[in-house]
């Protein structure tokens, strides 16, 4: 990850802890809120900016480049196969690994979900020792997983999501307000498709990103959504069936 993108992103930690959005921060400097937000996207802050922005929290530069040295440690990208079994074999675990990553406050979690005080307090002490979290006093944590981390291939987690999470994602008529489904198919050269590979890893981090920055907004102004990404070799049976065998199969065998 390159300095300029660690700071921003321990920046974007600094304002969510402090309940600080865009919309204050632009009010703060007398800019529109899209002209922030751009700013954080492209990571172009001049150093004046950067210190005005730093003032909002009482915060040096000094300070900022000092924390962002510390957090330099790259996130967990794929968990082990281990980590990623104890969560599948403990639901309760599953899903406060899923909110943890979404930034839910520890008393959000006790307030939304059946779970008790100290069953959640057990269950945050797990999520600590299999290190998807650094458990933090009174509760508070920081996430060592990445936003945009990935199973395991034929892992215990993709398993489950295909058995019990994608055919009824799937089976939806997604007709409703936020829905999107696109279906879209061709025959691309391998430049194209590495074209198309890279800009769906790009927009991967980017929703990554948002979800982060959301995370200081109260949960009634969140929504949660499911976003699929996929693509691979593939040709609908129903075409399939009427395609000629190849000439290579199609010739006689050599006695």
């Amino acid at each position: 990850m390159s300095q300029i993108k660690q700071v921003t992103d321990t920046l974007k930690l600094l304002l969510k802890q402090h309940s600080i959005t865009y919309r204050h921060i632009a009010d703060v400097l007398d800019m529109s809120e899209a002209n922030i937000k751009r700013v954080f996207a492209n990571h172009s802050f001049s150093l004046e900016r950067l210190e005005q922005i730093c003032n909002i929290i009482n915060l040096t530069l000094s300070d900022l480049f000092a924390l962002s040295a510390k957090q330099q440690q790259e996130k967990i990208t794929e968990l082990t196969f281990e980590q990623e079994q104890e969560l599948i074999d403990n639901p309760k675990l599953l899903l406060m690994a899923v909110l943890v990553r979404d930034y839910w406050k520890f008393e959000e979690i006790i307030e939304h979900y059946d779970i008790e005080l100290h069953e959640a307090i057990r269950l945050m002490v797990k999520l600590d020792k299999i290190k998807l979290i650094q458990l933090l006093p009174n509760n508070n944590y920081k996430l060592l997983i990445a936003q945009d981390f990935r199973w395991i291939s034929n892992g215990p987690l993709e398993r489950f999501m295909e058995k019990e999470v994608l055919n009824r994602f799937m089976a939806s008529k997604f007709d409703s307000e936020d829905c999107f489904r696109f279906y879209l198919r061709g025959r691309y050269s391998q430049t194209s498709i590495d074209i198309i590979q890279r800009k769906l890893n790009q927009l991967t981090k980017e929703a990554a990103e948002l979800n982060i920055e959301d995370s200081s907004l109260p949960l009634n102004k969140r929504k949660h959504m499911g976003m699929l990404f996929a693509m691979r070799p593939w040709e609908p049976s129903l075409f399939e069936q009427f395609r000629k065998p190849s000439p290579s199969h199609s010739m006689p065998k050599p006695l």
